[in-house]
């Protein structure tokens, strides 16, 4: 049986909530005893650097989120369980794709994207507080998907665009030193919740709402007492539609339990009655893993043992792949014979191609890159994949000017380089017929 690698991370900037549970940890546990499957987990720490300057905070959010995973029932004996600062290897394979990875590419992250416009939209100069770091992390998340081969990649759709671009980096750098990466694909779990949280919105640390994982009895009484509801009175038919308390609900509970709290809502229970209702479902599963956690958080040697196992577990894979990586992009001892220097393709012309990709506002996009992975054109928007093809179609027919209003700008794509792309395509075509 052929083995699956499925590779997941968390950050840790924050304490983990119920939303992480169901969202990650619980699925993750659960994708850990597949038969013919191997897991990578990992602590993404240097990550976190990007998102918080409180080191105190970024050690102690890395010690909740490990003993979370080991509470859960995560075996580190079963996967690959590490610290992503403690395999070097990744941040020089960082740079090898960094110099691989077309300016432009990084240019339409969403995260990048979102700085920009909300500097615009306040009047500030548009890269105002934006951070080398910000801007060069999807290359670091490429860096851990491909250090371990990894074929699937569990993420929410708003992460699909991370994946497809470490498939780019991985396609760029195979083309130029031969055939070294797996490219990856993005594991969409359409059944997996996204958790409101206290105020309706998804439960997030960015809006302060959330219900930390292992709070206490006590403390888990109080937060869901505190989530908010309508006004509607005991008696009165109320909505699941919307509501969080019976989302929350849902992702504990069992089919049956879930549709005897839906009869409830429509027979008018009180607010108060469900809040409690919730809050015996959440802490009947929780309290089981609460007293494991107490007692890893409370023995951090210990936590610290099981993540450098892990580590050299990742290292005796990292390792060397690395060095296979730096002989194939010539960081080679001088004792090595130059006859091996030769390009892995250099037998094989390589030609432009076109990419079709969907993006997080559901419209469809394509774009042209050189041989050598070099973003050539840039389209905007189509409604349908079809659309898309056809601007293809036509742009291969007749040239750039036939979708004026259709493309982006590049920076640094000149015409005479999408011409030549173009031209050398159809060379392709007229040859095969």
């Amino acid at each position: 049986m052929s083995t699956t690698r499925f590779l997941t991370g968390i950050t840790t900037t924050g304490t983990p909530h119920l939303g992480n549970f169901v969202g990650s940890i619980r699925p993750s546990v659960a994708a850990s005893l597949t038969a013919g499957v191997q897991s990578f987990y990992f602590l993404a720490d240097y990550h976190a650097l990007i998102k918080c300057e409180d080191p105190v905070r970024i050690q102690r959010s890395t010690l909740e989120i490990a003993a979370s995973w080991l509470a859960a029932g995560l075996n580190p004996e079963k996967v690959t369980f590490y610290r992503q600062s403690d395999i070097p290897e990744i941040p020089e394979l960082t740079w090898l794709l960094t110099c691989v990875t077309g300016k432009g590419v990084l240019n339409r992250a969403h995260a990048y994207k979102a700085s920009v416009d909300k500097n615009t939209a306040a009047g500030r100069e548009q890269d105002d507080g934006v951070t080398a770091g910000l801007f060069m992390y999807p290359v670091l998340m490429g860096a851990d998907i491909l250090m371990f081969k990894a074929h699937k990649v569990p993420v929410g759709r708003d992460q699909i665009q991370h994946i497809e671009m470490a498939r780019d980096m991985a396609a760029s750098f195979n083309h130029l030193y031969g055939e070294h990466f797996v490219l990856p694909e993005a594991a969409i779990d359409e059944h997996v919740a996204t958790l409101p949280g206290l105020d309706g919105r998804k439960m997030s640390k960015s809006y302060d709402n959330t219900i930390p994982l292992f709070s206490s009895r006590d403390q888990l009484k109080k937060l869901i007492g505190g989530i908010l509801t309508d006004s509607r009175a005991p008696g009165e038919p109320k909505e699941v539609e919307g509501s969080a308390l019976f989302q929350i609900y849902q992702a504990f509970a069992t089919p049956a339990e879930t549709e005897a709290l839906r009869k409830a809502y429509a027979d008018g229970i009180g607010w108060g009655d469900a809040k409690h209702t919730l809050f015996e479902r959440v802490d009947q599963v929780i309290a089981p893993m609460r007293a494991q956690y107490e007692e890893l958080i409370h023995n951090p040697a210990r936590i610290e043992q099981t993540l450098l196992a892990g580590a050299e577990r990742a290292r005796a894979l990292a390792t060397p792949f690395i060095r296979e990586l730096r002989s194939a992009v010539g960081l080679r001892s001088l004792a090595q014979t130059t006859a091996a220097a030769k390009p892995a393709k250099a037998a094989k012309a390589a030609l432009p191609t076109f990419k079709q990709y969907r993006e997080a506002d559901g419209k469809f996009y394509f774009k042209f890159v050189d041989a050598d992975g070099r973003l050539l054109l840039q389209s905007t928007g189509f409604d349908a994949p079809k659309e898309a093809g056809q601007a293809i179609a036509r742009l291969q027919r007749e040239g750039v000017g036939a979708l004026a209003g259709q493309l982006a700008p590049v920076d640094g794509a000149a015409d005479a380089d999408v011409a030549a792309a173009l031209a050398a395509l159809a060379a392709q075509a007229d040859a095969a017929a």
